[in-house]
């Protein structure tokens, strides 16, 4: 089961190193990439989704409804925070603000939910969170401009949306969630942006539609995390990410991270070892 989430840290690396092309595309509106993903993603999932379907009776209550459309507007603007971001910024730079996200689900579930109150695993946690930080910072400050602002707040919407999300999560397959979360996601952007497509090559869009696989099978393995791992854990696992990121922007974007980002990988992948065993000498 460990071994979901880091499969899908290697889906959020491959899947930000081909948004990163995509985006490169003169001409190409991060608002419309927004709507244009997101139709990628229910088109992906469309033709799977009747087999995963499942949703309790509970997940119709007044409540139970508010939260779902608390965690559908908040993750409209946090995804256009980060496209906007990613737009502009460099991979190697921009993926340690993204990755913030994971300080803040641990933060917050370990802030609201007891069940999450593992001393070892939070401080394992804080430490790999900590060393991405770390890696940012250039002579005692933080080189933030608006584009890592953007991501930066955008990191903490997702964050927001995803422990959010947990409260409700029991009453849906993760497939199903993604799918109905998604869908209303790209109405709303649609809607509001009304994107024609004469900006996407036929090129893009199949490279689009891979994307939107990959964030279906990506986001639907951390719910399952979160249902059976446990917020904290699943979010450390994938913040093995960055070590996949590096390789690929290194190798496909022909960026250089310097010693920094090599650091904090190191810290990284110990953490996530660490974590590993211990969880394995716990279950036993």
């Amino acid at each position: 089961m460990i071994e979901l989430p880091i499969i899908g840290s290697l889906l959020e690396a491959a899947g930000t190193i081909l948004e990163k092309k995509v985006l490169r595309s003169k001409g190409l509106d991060s608002k419309n990439y927004t709507t244009y993903e997101f139709l990628a993603i229910i088109l992906a999932m469309a033709p799977f989704v009747w087999l995963f379907w499942n949703i309790d009776s509970r997940a119709l209550t007044v409540q139970n409804l508010l939260i779902f459309a608390f965690v559908i507007i908040i993750a409209v603007f946090a995804n256009l925070l980060i496209f906007y971001s990613l737009k502009r910024e460099n991979v190697t730079e921009f993926e340690p603000i993204w990755l913030m996200q994971y300080l803040f689900v641990v933060l917050l579930a370990f802030a609201f939910y007891p069940s999450e109150r593992n001393p070892t695993l939070f401080l394992l946690a804080m430490a790999a969170n900590i060393a991405l930080i770390l890696a940012h910072v250039r002579k005692h400050h933080l080189v933030f401009d608006k584009y890592i602002l953007a991501a930066f707040f955008g990191s903490f919407l997702f964050s927001v949306e995803l422990v959010v999300s947990n409260l409700i999560l029991q009453y849906y397959n993760p497939f199903v969630f993604y799918f109905i979360r998604c869908s209303f996601i790209f109405l709303i952007c649609f809607i509001a942006f009304r994107p024609n497509g004469k900006d996407l090559s036929r090129k893009n869009a199949w490279i689009i539609f891979a994307i939107g696989a990959m964030w279906a099978v990506y986001r639907t393995i951390i719910y399952y995390g979160y249902q059976h791992l446990g917020v904290v854990i699943t979010s450390l696992l994938f913040l093995l990410s960055p070590v996949f990121v590096f390789l690929f922007a290194v190798l496909y974007l022909k960026e250089k991270p310097d010693w920094r980002q090599i650091a904090s990988t190191i810290v990284i992948v110990i953490c996530v070892a660490a974590a590993i065993l211990f969880k394995a000498k716990y279950i036993l």
